[in-house]
């Protein structure tokens, strides 16, 4: 089979090309600024922009598969604003379905997010739940994946959380209560490769997560933790933080924006854990405290 992945030199992406790869796969990491680098060796690279069509659609040409893998991080404001989650998310798909469906692809992978609805509260989730639209409503054979936050080497999670709460003393939002389940970069994308390959899988929307619920407030603990420090949360009430977000921009030490601050609002958690649909067991999968090497949350 021969597979383009686009951002393929992104986080989840080296992870997934070089799984691809093992199974005997031919892959095309899509990137604006590929580096061979940052691929296995035996994965090709092709340059293009997914926002701007004729740099991107010759990628496309002679492909069986195509996973979408190309996101701007929920967790920071992007530059350009968030409006860029518009042009990235909901229009980049758009074009990445239409190169697909225009060179005779037969097998779409997209990369969601829990929440994506075009009515959410965040300009992450709303262009989320724009581009699922866009890959439902095409010609060409879909699988749509909503992981929970993805940890692993190369993951922003741990690094934003310790941004988040400095040692000793946290001010958190609401007290840090915002559920997580976290989900395991090398558990999630034998799920993908698996979607790629497996006709059973067409026409699903999967909801994935890790074995464990954490609050924000539990995620920062660990993380602490794995550094050799303590932090103790100090709860800022949400009406609170979202005023001294919108009169300073962020509370001091706190860097957060509007749609993360929204962000937090909304438990990242899924209904049912789609894992399941793979072969796996929550048992299964692995904790961020064994990633980390710590003690688990009691």
């Amino acid at each position: 089979m021969n597979v383009l992945v686009a951002g393929g030199t992104g986080f989840i992406g080296q992870y997934l090309c070089e799984e691809l790869h093992e199974r005997g796969h031919d892959v095309t990491a899509l990137a604006r600024e590929p580096d061979p680098d940052d691929v296995p060796e035996g994965v090709e690279t092709a340059m293009g922009d997914v926002t701007a069509y004729d740099s991107m659609e010759g990628a496309f040409e002679g492909k069986d598969t195509v996973v979408n893998l190309v996101a701007l991080s929920p967790l920071f404001e992007p530059k350009g604003g968030n409006e860029m989650h518009e042009k990235i998310h909901t229009g980049g798909t758009k074009n990445c379905v239409r190169a697909a469906e225009e060179h005779g692809v037969d097998r779409f992978v997209q990369m969601s997010g829990l929440g994506a609805d075009p009515d959410g509260p965040t300009h992450y989730l709303r262009s989320k739940g724009r581009a699922e639209g866009v890959v439902r409503d095409s010609d060409v054979d879909w699988t749509i994946f909503r992981p929970s936050v993805v940890f692993g080497d190369g993951a922003e999670f741990v690094e934003f959380t310790l941004k988040l709460t400095p040692p000793v003393l946290a001010p958190l939002p609401g007290g840090g209560k915002t559920r997580f389940q976290p989900l395991y970069v090398e558990d999630l994308v034998p799920m993908l490769a698996d979607a790629a390959e497996d006709d059973e899988h067409v026409g699903e929307i999967y909801e994935t997560g890790g074995p464990e619920v954490l609050t924000l407030a539990e995620v920062a603990e660990l993380a602490r933790r794995a550094r050799g420090q303590s932090v103790r949360v100090l709860p800022v009430p949400m009406a609170l933080a979202g005023v001294g977000l919108t009169v300073a921009g962020s509370i001091p030490g706190f860097p957060l924006g509007r749609d993360q601050y929204r962000s937090l609002q909304v438990d990242n958690t899924t209904d049912h854990n789609d894992v399941d649909a793979f072969g796996y067991d929550e048992d299964d999968l692995t904790t961020l405290a064994e990633y980390l090497d710590v003690t688990p949350v009691i």
